[in-house]
């Protein structure tokens, strides 16, 4: 039997205060404020009717959704209203913003009217009236009726596009889009208030402290914002200040800028007073983990967290957070994790993929010998690093092995010595190794996994092939052509504008840059091997996983997605059963890539804090 297909379209109260462009979406749709003015539903190829006041919530609930997929542009808009305000739970949530991110977001953009225009759909349509701070009582039947057609036509385009984008488009693909709305249209996590109380408190003293020995809120700012003084700062508490090259200059500088990776490196690092004085210079009045905590403590006064995973939200094809609570970068042992609480009754089951890129870049490159030591289950960062120091080190030597795992983890990719030693340093602070002892480190990892240096090689020639229009093989499970970097599951890692530059291979990484493509101040990206490699470990890695989260939430209710880590939350007597299914799905290989060595930990926990 077919699935119905059921597009819809809410339209809501908004004011100057109250509306999306001042909140998030879950704080909006869950305040008092709220209202539904009405919606547009089209099921199938029917006509599209308006329901508002009373009919609204009489269509909606008269409706069996046992069989049908709910279709929406920005579906975690619409689905938050269907899920938290009228308790809706299709079989599918489908989301055309969704479909369109593998292929237009850095070209076209993900707004309806641009996909419309781009597909010649029909103009979509501008509010006929101005509806600022109208309540639905507001309305005559005349503008409730020229509001109507605004909806309607909005719905319409929706249901034209989705026709456009679904061809061809994976229907492995359309079960990840589900997973992932699911985990915020359905939100089970609750947030613990009074942990969250505590932590504040800490941050907040904890700064008070730092502001108050730098001399003073107004003389931390001068401290802070100087780069030389805030390098002098990290100096002190014996860190390197991450450098680059300055584009301007072409020298060495300084990367404190909130986008340079060398800071955002330390965000992470081992030694909380580190972490603190970077938070501080990225915001001296606010930290990352102080407006988290408070953003955290407002929502718990309100319900479940949900999980906003933006699809395709990287240009591998990996996840981003989004509403304003990005859960990706959540710190590993911070006390935020032990803030998600399962509901009384159930438990946190996580499940984390090990080493899941570096098994990756060593499949695609067919590196043989360090395929049979995942195999072999043995710990590869030990063995490195007995190559590396000539003795055997095991995982009781941690500062050893830290070198290993940095190797591993950071040289299939092409890093150099440097970045290697920045690197390092970054994730320990009393690892002291020189340059001339980096490099020969590096050397050590290109001699020894040959076939990842030549995978870069290779990755090398497909970018002059794609520039060319030229397609080809870049390794057994991956091709290429006129689109981009084939995946397994369809998709394209795509590089859109790509040419040779004046220093070397370049293409535009956004929908605003690739309309002015040809104005000075275009955003031109870089790229190389050792950057593809990276691209196409990430994407394939995504896909396993994603693959994964999806065979696992036919049976559990998948909460939570991180990185390389699927959680549910389940009931207290079946929370071991879902670990070993947990295990079993993520031990076993894709169909595609049958001799991919995977393996995964699992644990259990009243929060995600005790599951990891």
């Amino acid at each position: 039997m077919t699935m119905d297909i059921v597009t819809l379209d809410f339209e809501t109260y908004y004011d100057r205060e109250y509306s999306l462009s001042r909140m998030t979406t879950e704080a909006y749709v869950r305040d008092p404020r709220f209202e539904v003015i009405g919606v547009g539903v089209k099921v199938n190829d029917h006509a599209t009717d308006w329901y508002t006041g009373e009919d609204t919530g009489r269509f909606l609930h008269s409706t069996d959704y046992s069989n049908k997929a709910i279709l929406c542009h920005n579906t975690a808009f619409d689905g938050a209203i269907l899920g938290w305000r009228f308790k809706i739970k299709p079989k599918l949530w489908l989301d055309t913003l969704s479909m369109a991110r593998p292929k237009h977001q850095m070209t076209v953009g993900g707004s309806l009217k641009k996909l419309t225009d781009h597909y010649e759909l029909g103009q979509k349509g501008d509010e006929v009236q101005n509806n600022l701070g109208r309540r639905r009582k507001d309305f005559t039947d005349e503008e409730m009726g020229r509001y109507a057609d605004y909806c309607i036509q909005d719905v319409e385009l929706t249901y034209k596009l989705f026709k456009k984008l679904v061809k061809g488009f994976p229907k492995a693909e359309l079960m990840v889009i589900d997973q992932t709305l699911r985990m915020y249209t359905e939100p089970t996590i609750e947030l613990d208030y009074n942990v969250l109380v505590e932590h504040l408190q800490l941050i907040q003293e904890r700064k008070a402290a730092l502001l108050d020995k730098l001399g003073g809120e107004e003389k931390a700012k001068d401290i802070l914002m100087s780069n030389p003084k805030f390098a002098g700062l990290l100096t002190a508490l014996g860190v390197k200040p991450p450098t680059k090259i300055s584009v301007r200059t072409g020298k060495e500088a300084f990367a404190f800028a909130k986008t340079d990776q060398g800071l955002k490196a330390l965000l992470s690092h081992s030694k909380p007073s580190v972490r603190a004085v970077v938070e501080a210079r990225l915001g001296v009045k606010s930290t990352i983990e102080e407006t988290r905590t408070i953003s955290f403590m407002g929502i718990a006064d309100r319900g479940p967290l949900p999980i906003m995973l933006n699809y395709y939200g990287a240009h591998t094809g990996r996840f981003s957070g989004g509403d304003k609570v990005n859960l990706q970068n959540l710190p590993r042992n911070g006390k935020l994790r032990a803030a998600l609480t399962a509901p009384k009754g159930q438990l946190v089951v996580a499940c984390d993929s090990s080493q899941i890129e570096a098994r990756m870049v060593a499949y695609l490159a067919d590196q043989k010998d360090l395929l049979q030591s995942f195999r072999d289950a043995n710990d590869v960062y030990s063995e490195f690093a007995t190559d590396v120091y000539g003795k055997p080190v095991s995982k009781a030597d941690k500062l050893e092995r830290h070198v290993g795992k940095t190797a591993i983890l950071g040289l299939g990719y092409g890093m150099g010595a440097p970045k290697f030693q920045a690197s390092l340093k970054s994730g320990f602070p009393s690892v002291t190794v020189d340059e001339s002892e980096a490099r020969r480190v590096v050397d050590l990892y290109r001699n020894k996994n040959h076939k990842i240096v030549s995978l870069w090689n290779r990755c090398n020639h497909v970018i002059k092939d794609l520039v060319s229009g030229g397609s080809g093989q870049v390794c057994s499970i991956l091709d290429y052509d006129a689109e981009g970097i084939r995946m397994p599951n369809g998709l394209y890692i795509r590089y859109p504008a790509l040419r040779r530059g004046a220093d070397g291979y370049e293409y535009i990484n956004d929908a605003r840059s690739y309309k002015n493509r040809h104005m000075e101040g275009t955003n031109w990206t870089k790229i190389y091997g050792g950057k593809v490699v990276e691209n196409i470990t990430q994407a394939v890695a995504r896909i396993v996983v994603a693959e994964q989260m999806v065979a696992i939430g036919q049976r559990y209710h998948v909460a939570l997605q991180v990185h390389d880590e699927v959680v549910c939350i389940v009931d207290e007597d079946k929370a071991e059963e879902a670990r070993d299914f947990m295990v079993e799905v993520m031990s076993t290989p894709p169909s595609w890539a049958s001799d991919l060595p995977v393996a995964c930990e699992a644990d259990i926990g009243a929060n995600y804090g005790e599951a990891k």
